[in-house]
């Protein structure tokens, strides 16, 4: 389970929240000190489009990413009134405050909730998980839903992660900043495709991604970097660079119980 913004995420219960409602859509103000969040391959049409999108972890588990600041904990996406400033709000920010755990084997699935959103409540604000008789609401099963369909949109992103490293098409960069005060920035861990090399596949290869959309989502990734620059002259810092470097260190059904998950 990937924590970035969840702070204290606790299986969902009718027993633990039968009386809980949850008020959510009015600010993202958890958002705001996170520079990337993952990303699955079904969003890239709509990311790309004003957000970089990279590739980060280790060989044996890369996922895409979108870059969202250029520094440490900062978004640069979030204002001061916690409003998201982009058009398209990654499916891993808008799935926020539930989340879902998986076994060992990665079979069962358990609906978490962050009971520390400030949009966690028990005086009715926004929508309730449970009803009088302690089953789910429309809400709540909406939720879950949301949340098999990402699952079942990460598992196959991880296939085409998975090409993307047995065709060794992935390169370790860094982006170099300079800002308007002429201070130096630099931001890495994360990867790209390689022209050259994805140039250089074989032509079954070339033709099974095709048929499986994933050429189409590594044109969108290549095409997305230019937003490292958009990115900047929104924000006032100069022009950054992209340059090869050594590699980096690593930076389904879901249950909800009556008292336990499984």
């Amino acid at each position: 389970m990937q924590q970035l913004f969840y702070q204290t995420a606790v299986p969902v219960s009718a027993q633990r929240h039968k009386d809980w409602s949850i008020k959510t859509g009015d600010s993202y103000a958890f958002a705001a000190k996170v520079n990337s969040v993952p990303l699955t391959a079904i969003e890239f049409g709509q990311a790309a489009g004003e957000y970089p999108i990279v590739f980060a972890g280790t060989p044996e588990a890369v996922f895409p990413a979108v870059i969202l600041g250029v520094q440490q904990d900062e978004n640069l996406f979030v204002d001061t009134d916690g409003r998201w400033l982009g058009r398209y709000v990654p499916a891993f920010v808008r799935r926020y405050p539930f989340v879902f755990s998986e076994d060992a084997e990665g079979k069962t699935f358990t609906l978490h909730l962050d009971e520390r959103f400030e949009g966690c409540n028990q005086e009715g604000r926004g929508e309730r998980l449970f009803d009088a008789d302690g089953e789910q609401t429309q809400y709540l099963k909406g939720v879950l839903g949301f949340l098999q369909d990402y699952q079942a949109r990460f598992r196959r992103t991880q296939a085409y992660c998975k090409r993307l490293v047995d065709l060794k098409l992935l390169q370790p960069v860094q982006a170099q900043f300079t800002l308007n005060t002429g201070e130096q920035r630099m931001l890495g861990g994360f990867m790209t495709v390689d022209r050259e090399k994805l140039k250089a596949i074989a032509a079954e290869d070339a033709a099974d991604m095709l048929q499986k959309d994933e050429l189409e989502c590594t044109f969108l990734h290549l095409a997305s970097l230019r937003h490292f620059q958009n990115m900047l002259e929104r924000f006032a810092p100069k022009q950054p660079t992209l340059g090869a470097e050594a590699p980096a260190e690593p930076a389904a059904t879901g249950t909800v119980g009556n008292g336990s998950t499984h």
